[in-house]
């Protein structure tokens, strides 16, 4: 008689089908979820496992518009280009401008996340209780990224050089929802106090605000990111959109292609050539 060997098993609580249902983070879908749950609602829950509250589900679709589109950036180029090159992959189209996601555009999100994140986990002590204090803690955190010649991630923009519209927007509907909390309470010191050890102001941007509201709900810092991704998602789909109405990607390509310029080639040269050494 042949040895019977076990069925293996893959427990899951997100989607799950029989013959004629389908559950969802044990919920029927068609009838529970469908219709009755927001998409930003759903996003947040099947990230956390826990249905938010409507007061994380608006800070946390506020933070979704905030990233949706920021113009022309990079990302949305290369959207645009890729649709050019293969209008026949819509796919790879918006992967392109996915992919673009780094520590430039939208990877800031979870650089500031994780940064404020560890300075908060690395304090001595209880938390601060007023401004004052978090002001002292920021102060510490600004000069010693400035004495290790590193940037303080969320900190300066090159287009909103007087002041990001989304930062004070973001901070009040989490104040008013009473979900401002020591993420974003950091954050909002380091910009108080930062012109005292940088001798210039800048903004605090976007992305990185929105990086400590999303700590603040206590959503996985790993996966900061792929909720900037998720809302550029939407904002890729757009630049798609209105590229089939008002096509500009062949001008971009073109503006290029014609006006290249031939010039001497310059060989590679390795850094040790120089008296250089390798880290």
């Amino acid at each position: 008689m042949a040895e019977q060997t076990e069925r293996p098993e893959y427990p899951t609580a997100l989607g799950a089908s029989s013959l004629k249902k389908i559950t969802l983070l044990g919920h029927d879908l068609a009838e529970d979820v469908m219709g009755t749950v927001g998409f930003g609602e759903l996003a947040f829950w099947l990230a956390t496992q826990r249905r938010p509250t409507p007061g994380e589900t608006r800070v946390f679709e506020a933070v979704l518009a905030a990233l949706a589109d920021h113009g022309f950036t990079p990302t949305a180029i290369v959207t645009r280009l890729t649709y050019l090159s293969a209008p026949d992959s819509i796919q790879g189209a918006l992967a392109a401008g996915l992919l673009g996601g780094g520590s430039r555009f939208l990877g800031v999100t979870e650089d500031c996340g994780r940064f404020l994140h560890d300075v908060l986990t690395s304090a001595d002590g209880a938390l601060p209780a007023d401004d004052a204090g978090w002001d002292a803690l920021a102060l510490d955190t600004v000069r010693a990224q400035r004495e290790a010649k590193r940037f303080v991630p969320g900190l300066g923009h090159h287009v909103h050089k007087e002041g990001d519209p989304r930062t004070p927007r973001l901070m009040r509907i989490a104040a008013e929802e009473d979900l401002f909390g020591p993420h974003l309470s950091l954050f909002a010191a380091i910009g108080r106090v930062h012109p005292q050890v940088l001798g210039r102001t800048l903004p605090l941007n976007g992305a990185g605000v929105c990086g400590a509201a999303l700590a603040d709900l206590g959503l996985p810092l790993e996966l900061l990111r792929g909720f900037a991704l998720l809302a550029r998602t939407a904002g890729l789909i757009g630049q798609l959109a209105e590229e089939l109405r008002r096509p500009v990607a062949n001008d971009i390509f073109l503006s290029v292609d014609l006006n290249n310029r031939s010039v001497a080639p310059e060989p590679y040269t390795p850094a040790d050539a120089h008296g250089g050494s390798h880290g």
